[in-house]
């Protein structure tokens, strides 16, 4: 039996991913805007503010921040927040959009595949920390996770979400129209060819944008025990999705499937 997995890091290519970022930026800066999309409003926020907790007064990490729209929420919640996101354009535009709550957000250019970057934020500061649907874009997440367990405190929480791992390496959207004695019903469904992943591939995550990014598919295994080899244990999941369908550009769309969550919310905490 092969017992080899396929590698997880790719940091060959981390100055592409950089500069399709900045590419990408005033683009995804106007879809995002300040209450993001259908996805970040109906399932990734509501799930990450349940799982992180935050209590006001706290610091918290937001780690690829992008336009900045939890940092500001975060701050909307009484939290003092550092901000950070390897593209320099994207910080640029998440300070232009900072007019409440400037005083609780501080913006930081700093590559998250760059550990030595990220512990000049200061060791054992931070009460929590947060990185929404980024981990899939970074070509390595050795770095950070390694860099987060000397960034938070003792028992300091991070919580990520990303695209539901085993919905959306190599899945497609199938639809299929049944036939019962003249009664028509469609029924909707994922269907997954491969799963371990290890390959980057291209796509784009918002119809339209300028360049297409990069995807490092990692499975389960492969995400949570890069967490648990660094001191994090697995202290809650969640599985958002859609309660009804939404309005696309797209023949099938994951609000279609309503039994399968297109999203993993996790919260892991120091064992230290």
């Amino acid at each position: 039996m092969n017992t080899e997995h396929p590698p997880q890091d790719f940091t060959a290519l981390n100055q592409e991913v950089q500069d399709i970022w900045n590419q990408n930026a005033a683009f995804w800066d106007e879809q995002m805007g300040e209450e993001g999309n259908v996805w970040h409003r109906e399932l990734i926020r509501p799930a990450v503010e349940r799982l992180l907790k935050l209590k006001p007064g706290e610091l918290a990490l937001d780690v690829a921040c992008g336009n900045g729209l939890f940092s500001r929420h975060m701050a909307q919640l009484g939290a003092q927040v550092v901000a950070t996101d390897f593209s320099e354009k994207l910080i640029e535009l998440a300070r232009a959009r900072t007019t409440e709550h400037v005083e609780r957000i501080e913006y930081r250019v700093i590559d998250a595949t760059n550990k030595e970057q990220l512990l000049t934020l200061g060791k054992r500061r931070f009460d929590a920390a947060v990185c929404n649907m980024a981990i899939m874009d970074m070509s390595s997440i050795t770095p950070l996770l390694s860099a987060l367990s000397q960034l938070l405190k003792a028992n300091g929480r991070f919580v990520f979400s990303i695209p539901h791992p085993c919905f959306n390496n190599g899945s497609t959207l199938v639809a299929e129209q049944q036939d019962n004695e003249g009664d028509f019903s469609i029924t909707y469904a994922v269907k997954v060819a491969k799963y371990l992943g290890g390959t980057p591939k291209k796509g784009v995550a918002i119809i339209g944008q300028p360049a297409k990014q990069y995807y490092f598919d990692r499975p389960l295994h492969a995400l949570f025990n890069a967490c648990f080899d660094v001191g994090f244990v697995l202290d809650s999941l969640e599985e958002p999705a859609f309660e009804k369908p939404k309005e696309s550009k797209l023949v099938l769309k994951w609000s279609d499937l309503r039994e399968i969550p297109p999203i993993l919310a996790a919260r892991l905490r120091l064992t230290t």
